[in-house]
C-alpha cells in the first residue's frame, strides 16, 4: 500500500505516526538494545480479545493490517500500534478476529519498511506473506488430548530415519492418496504394484524409531499457489519458523489446515510407535534484506562483517545472531512451540557450528525440562567462516561443552564411503586400504578407547576423540546431502560388478548399525535408492528425489538385510552402551588375519544384554578371510547374505569370513 494512499484516507494515523518518527530509539550497538523477558510476543488469542505484541525496538511507528484474504486486495483494517516496553509494540481488538490475516510495517530511519509477519507468528496464508489469526484449540485432530510420545530409554536405542515429506509418497507407484503431503505419511495399506508395503507401513516394518523429517516449517521457495507446478525443494530457506510448510497441506490458505494435518501426521506416527524429529533452520534465513526479521528489526538477527556487510557462514547469504539475546529467545521459544503444541519429540541442527554454545546448552535446558527423552542433535560445522570467535562455536570438537546433543560424525562417514566431496575416492566398505583405525574410531561413536592410538587416525576437525558419551555421536554414512550410498559407491567402484557393490552396500549398513552411538539412516537406503548420480538434488525434480518404490522389491534381499540388522541392535543392548566407560570396559579390538579387516568382541552381558558374549567382524577384502575364533560355542547370526536375531548356524574354531562382508556371532558359554 503506498504511503500517499494512506495519506488520504488515514490523515491523522499518519500525523502520529510522522510524530512518532522522530522519537526513533538510536542504538551504540546490538547489545544495547532493549530484551523483552515475556512471553507473549505474536497474537495471544481468544474470541473476545485478540493482543498483538512485536519487538521493534529501533521503529520510529509501527502500523498493523488486517485483511480477508491471504493474497491481493487491500487491508480491510489498519491500525497504529502502541509503543510498550522493552522495545515492544501492542494493538488489541474486544472483539473475535479469527480467520483474518494480518501483517505489520515499521518505520526505520523516516523510511517505511516492507510489510512482513513477525517472527512469532503461528499461522499463515498462501506463501506465508500474511499471518493468520487461528484459535489453536481448534487444531487438534481427533483424540489429540491423548496423544503420547513412544517410550524411548536412553538416546542411544534412537534409529534414525531421514525422510523429506514429498520424497516418500510423489512417485506414482508409491499407492499413497495424499502424494507430497502430511497426511501421505497417515495412510496405511498402502502398496507398489509388485505388492511391496510402502510409505508408512513400509517405515513401521523396518523397525527404525524416530522419523527425522527434512525441513517442514514454512519456507520460501516453493510457489504454494501453484501447486501444480511441482516445485520441489528441501526446504533449507526459512520464511516463518513456527508454521508448517503449507505445500505440504491440502490447503495452503487456511492456516488452521496445515496445522491439523501436521498435527495427525505426528499423532499417526506416535500410534504406530514412531517418533518425530523436526529438521531445523535457525543459522540462517532464506532471504537476508527482505526477511520478516530484517523488515521489523534491520540487522538485529543477523551478524555482519567489520565492513558492515551481512557474513554467511551458511553459505546462504547470512547467519543469525544465536548469541544476542533476542534471537536467542527465539531459537529457545520456538523450539519449545514446536516440542509442546505439534508434540514434536526432537529437533536436528542445520549448520549448528553457526550457533553458539551457550545457546545450544539454553535449548538444551529447555527442552529438556519438558521432557528429558526430546533428543537434539546438529551438524558440528559451518559452511564458511563466521565473526562468532571458534571458541564459542558449537562445533562438533567442543560437543563434550555442550551435555546431552549429539553431533553427525563425518569421521565414520567418509571412513567408511571415501572423503564426501572427492566423488572417486572409495573408503573402508568400497576398498580402500588403510582405514582400519578410522573405523574403529566409528565403533567406538568418537570417544576415548584405550585400544587407540588417536595419532595415527585421521579426525576431521579435532585433535583427538571428541565425543563426551556413545549418545554424542550421530553415527551414518548418507544422508540427503550429496549422493546416495549406492550412487557414491557406482561413481567411485565404477570397475566393481554391481553383485560386488552390493556387497559394499551391506557392508557400509552393517559397520553403521553394529557401531556404537546413535544410529542414522538415509530413507531408501534399504531398498539402494539412488538419484541418478544427481549430488545436490535440494531443488531437483521427483523424477531425481522420489523414493521408487520398485527398487524394494528387486532388491529386497538388501531390504531384509537392513531389517534384520535393525532387529539385531534393537534386541541387543551391547551395541547401544551408554557411557564412554562402559564401552571401554566391554569391547575390546581383536588382531586380524589380514588388513582391510576390523574386528571386535563386546564381552560380559554388555549393558545388560542377554549373550554373554559378542563377536563383529567386517571384511573389506574382495577374497575370504579366515581367523580364529576366541574359545567357545558361537552362534552366527549376521553374514553377507542374512542378519538377524535367529541363529545362521554354529561357527567351528576357525571363522571364515566371505569378502566384502561383515559377520556376527555370540556365545553364551
Amino acid at each position: 500500500m503506498k504511503i500517499s494512499y494512506l495519506t488520504m484516507l488515514f490523515p491523522a494515523l499518519m500525523a502520529a505516526a510522522c510524530q512518532q518518527s522522530s522519537d526513533e530509539t538510536q542504538y551504540a550497538s546490538y547489545s544495547d538494545y532493549p530484551v523483552y523477558e515475556g512471553a507473549d510476543l505474536g497474537l495471544t488469542y481468544s474470541p473476545e480479545q485478540s493482543t498483538f505484541r512485536i519487538w521493534a525496538p529501533t521503529a520510529g511507528a509501527v502500523r498493523l493490517y488486517l485483511y480477508d484474504a491471504p493474497l491481493g486486495g487491500q487491508p480491510a483494517r489498519t491500525v497504529g500500534m502502541d509503543k510498550a516496553e522493552s522495545g515492544t509494540w501492542t494493538a488489541s481488538f474486544k472483539e473475535d478476529i479469527k480467520g483474518l490475516y494480518y501483517t505489520f510495517q515499521v518505520q526505520y530511519e523516516g523510511e517505511w519498511l516492507e510489510e512482513a509477519p513477525d517472527p512469532y507468528s503461528k499461522a499463515v496464508g498462501t506463501n506465508g506473506l500474511r499471518a493468520q489469526v487461528v484459535n489453536l484449540a481448534d487444531t487438534g485432530p481427533e483424540g489429540w488430548e491423548n496423544d503420547r510420545r513412544p517410550p524411548l530409554a536412553s538416546p542411544t536405542d534412537i534409529i534414525l530415519y531421514e525422510l523429506h515429506i514429498r520424497d516418500l509418497s510423489v512417485s506414482p507407484n508409491s499407492g499413497i492418496t495424499h502424494k507430497g503431503k502430511f497426511l501421505g505419511l497417515t495412510e496405511t495399506g498402502t502398496k507398489s504394484p509388485e505388492g511391496e508395503a510402502t510409505g508408512l507401513d513400509h517405515i513401521r516394518d523396518l523397525g527404525v524409531t524416530h522419523i527425522h523429517l527434512l525441513p517442514s516449517f514454512d519456507f520460501l521457495s516453493v510457489d504454494e499457489a501453484r501447486p501444480e507446478d511441482n516445485k520441489f525443494n528441501w526446504g533449507y530457506d526459512p520464511q516463518n519458523y513456527n508454521v508448517p510448510e503449507g505445500s505440504y497441506s491440502t490447503n495452503p490458505a487456511d492456516g488452521a489446515v496445515r496445522i491439523r494435518e501436521f498435527k495427525q501426521m505426528v499423532k499417526t506416527l506416535h500410534d504406530n510407535g514412531l517418533r518425530v524429529v523436526m529438521d531445523v533452520v535457525y543459522n540462517h534465513t532464506g532471504a537476508t534484506e527482505k526477511s520478516l526479521f530484517n523488515q521489523l528489526v534491520p540487522g538485529y538477527y543477523y551478524r555482519q562483517n567489520a565492513d558492515g556487510s551481512f557474513s554467511n557462514a551458511s553459505a546462504c547469504g547470512n547467519e543469525t545472531a544465536s548469541e544476542r539475546a533476542m534471537a536467542r529467545k527465539f531459537i529457545i521459544e520456538s523450539v519449545k512451540y514446536w516440542a509442546t503444541e505439534y508434540h514434536i519429540d526432537g529437533f536436528r541442527f542445520d549448520l549448528m557450528g553457526i550457533h553458539d554454545i551457550e545457546t545450544m546448552n539454553q535449548v538444551r535446558a529447555a527442552l529438556h525440562e519438558i521432557d528429558p527423552t526430546i533428543f537434539i542433535y546438529g551438524e558440528g560445522w559451518t559452511a564458511g567462516d563466521s565473526p562468532l570467535p571458534v571458541e564459542q562455536r558449537a562445533l562438533k570438537r567442543h560437543i563434550s561443552q555442550v551435555k546431552g546433543v549429539a553431533a553427525f560424525s563425518d569421521d565414520i562417514r567418509d571412513a567408511i564411503k571415501g572423503h564426501v566431496f572427492t566423488h572417486d575416492d572409495p573408503g573402508f566398505a568400497s576398498g580402500k586400504p588403510g582405514q582400519e583405525g578410522r573405523i574403529k574410531f566409528g565403533v567406538v561413536a568418537a570417544t576415548r578407547h584405550p585400544q587407540l592410538n588417536y595419532d595415527s587416525i585421521q579426525i576431521y576437525d579435532a585433535d583427538g576423540p571428541w565425543s563426551g558419551a556413545p549418545s554424542q555421536t550421530i553415527t551414518y554414512v548418507s544422508c540427503h546431502d550429496n549422493h546416495t550410498l549406492w550412487d557414491r559407491l557406482t561413481l567411485s567402484r565404477p570397475d566393481a560388478p554391481e553383485a560386488d557393490r552390493i556387497r559394499m552396500h551391506k557392508l557400509a549398513g552393517a559397520i553403521v548399525l553394529t557401531s556404537q552411538g546413535v544410529s542414522f539412516l538415509h530413507a531408501g537406503v534399504e531398498m539402494m535408492r539412488t538419484k541418478n548420480g544427481v549430488e545436490n538434488s535440494f531443488e531437483s525434480p521427483d523424477s531425481i528425489n522420489q523414493l521408487d518404490w520398485a527398487r524394494k522389491a528387486q532388491y529386497k534381499e538388501v531390504y531384509e538385510y537392513y531389517k534384520g540388522l535393525i532387529a539385531l541392535r534393537k534386541a541387543h543392548p551391547a551395541f547401544r552402551m551408554p557411557t564412554t566407560d562402559m564401552l571401554a570396559q566391554h569391547l575390546q579390538f581383536l588382531e586380524t588375519p589380514a588388513p582391510n579387516m576390523v574386528a571386535y568382541t563386546i564381552s560380559g552381558n554388555a549393558n545388560g544384554d542377554s549373550w554373554k558374549d559378542i563377536l563383529v567382524v567386517f571384511n573389506a577384502n574382495k577374497d575370504y578371510q579366515s581367523m580364529p575364533l576366541p574359545e567357545g560355542s558361537w552362534t552366527i547370526v549376521a553374514d553377507g547374505n542374512k542378519a538377524g536375531t535367529e541363529s545362521l548356524g554354529k561357527a567351528g574354531r576357525s571363522l571364515t569370513v566371505p569378502g566384502i562382508s561383515a559377520m556376527v556371532l555370540f556365545k553364551n558359554q
